[in-house]
C-alpha cells in the first residue's frame, strides 16, 4: 500500500490522459502551491453528470462526487476531465471549484484552439496546466483578479488564457501565503499532542 504524505494534492484523472499533461499539471502545482501532488484516479467517469438537454456535463455534482471520494491525505483534490462542462448560469466553464473547499474540476475540451479535436502540443498543455493552476486557487480562497496577467484572472477565450502568465500576481500571491498559514495552523490544532 502506498501511503502517501498529508497535505497531497491529488490529480485526478477522469478518462485515459496522455502522462504529458499529468505531469506537467502535477510540476506547475508544486511550483505554484508547494505541495506535493500526486496521480490518482478517484471516478471512472462522469456519465452521471451528463445533461441531455444541453449536451453537456453538469460540473457542481462532479465536485460533489470527488468529495466523497477523497482520501483523508488529500489538502485538495483536481480533476481533469475532457468534457464539455457547464454549470446552469453559463454556456460554458473551463471549470468549476469549490471556493475554500476542497476540489476543483478543469476541462481540457474548450483549451483547444478553435474547439476542435487537436493533437497535443505545447499551448494546449500550457493552457490546461493554466486552468488547473486557476481552479485549485479558488479552493485556496483567492478569488478572480483584475491583474490580466495572474493567474487568476478570469478568461472567456482560449486566447486569454493564453496571455495571461502562468504566475500569480504578488497581491494573490500573499493571499495564498495567508490562506496555507491558516491551513497549517488549522491542521496543527486538531491534531493531538
Amino acid at each position: 500500500m502506498d501511503i502517501k504524505p498529508e497535505n497531497t494534492i491529488v490529480i485526478s484523472p477522469i478518462g485515459d490522459f496522455d502522462a504529458e499533461i499529468t505531469e506537467s499539471v502535477k510540476n506547475g502545482i508544486r511550483s505554484i502551491y508547494g505541495f506535493p501532488a500526486t496521480i490518482l484516479p478517484l471516478l471512472e467517469n462522469a456519465g452521471f453528470a451528463f445533461d441531455s438537454l444541453r449536451n453537456q456535463y453538469h460540473s457542481t455534482p462532479i465536485l460533489e462526487k470527488l468529495e466523497s471520494f477523497a482520501p483523508p491525505f488529500a489538502i485538495k483534490v483536481l480533476a481533469i476531465i475532457e468534457v464539455d462542462l457547464f454549470i446552469p448560469v453559463l454556456t460554458h466553464v473551463y471549470g468549476e471549484a469549490q471556493l475554500g473547499g476542497r476540489t476543483c474540476i478543469v476541462s481540457t475540451c474548450r483549451l483547444k484552439s478553435s474547439f476542435l479535436p487537436a493533437r497535443i502540443n505545447g499551448s494546449h498543455i500550457q493552457r490546461i496546466v493554466k486552468e488547473a493552476i486557476h481552479e485549485l486557487g479558488h479552493t485556496f480562497n483567492l478569488r478572480h483578479c483584475r491583474e490580466q496577467s495572474c493567474i487568476m484572472h478570469y478568461c472567456r477565450t482560449e486566447l486569454d488564457v493564453d496571455r495571461k502568465s502562468d504566475q500569480l500576481c504578488r497581491y494573490c500571491k500573499i493571499l495564498l501565503e495567508d490562506e496555507i498559514k491558516r491551513l497549517k495552523k488549522h491542521g496543527s490544532e486538531e491534531k493531538p499532542c
